[in-house]
């Protein structure tokens, strides 16, 4: 059996596991980010000098600083930290940059 979801890649809690609570909150802050999803930017490369809880950015080719060795990730701030996320062809997204829902097709944030 896998320790994942087959489509958003939620942690499983596995039989026997200490602390639960620690993958059950994991797979919430996925949820959380992953269903609405909502961009701020997409094709970005260069992190902010300060994110704000739960915003988040579809990193573009040539990813810096933190973000580094990320492309292609969806990056979001969370607890103080960056949460980087693959998404999957099909995930569709409120671009707030453009005003412009989008959808991941080929790899690709394309407007829908």
């Amino acid at each position: 059996m896998s320790d994942q979801t087959p489509n958003l890649s939620l942690p499983f809690i596995m039989p026997a596991q200490a602390q639960k609570h620690v993958t059950h909150n994991e797979a919430i802050e996925l949820l959380d980010m992953i269903v609405q999803l909502t961009l701020e930017e997409t094709g970005a490369t260069t992190p902010p000098a300060s994110g704000n809880e739960g915003d988040a950015w579809a990193l573009g080719t040539g990813a810096t600083d933190a973000w580094a060795g990320q492309d292609g990730m969806i990056a979001t701030w969370r607890g103080g930290g960056w949460l980087f996320v693959t998404p999957r062809d099909g995930w569709l997204a409120w671009a707030r940059d453009v005003s412009e829902l989008q959808v991941l097709t080929g790899g690709t944030w394309v407007t829908q």
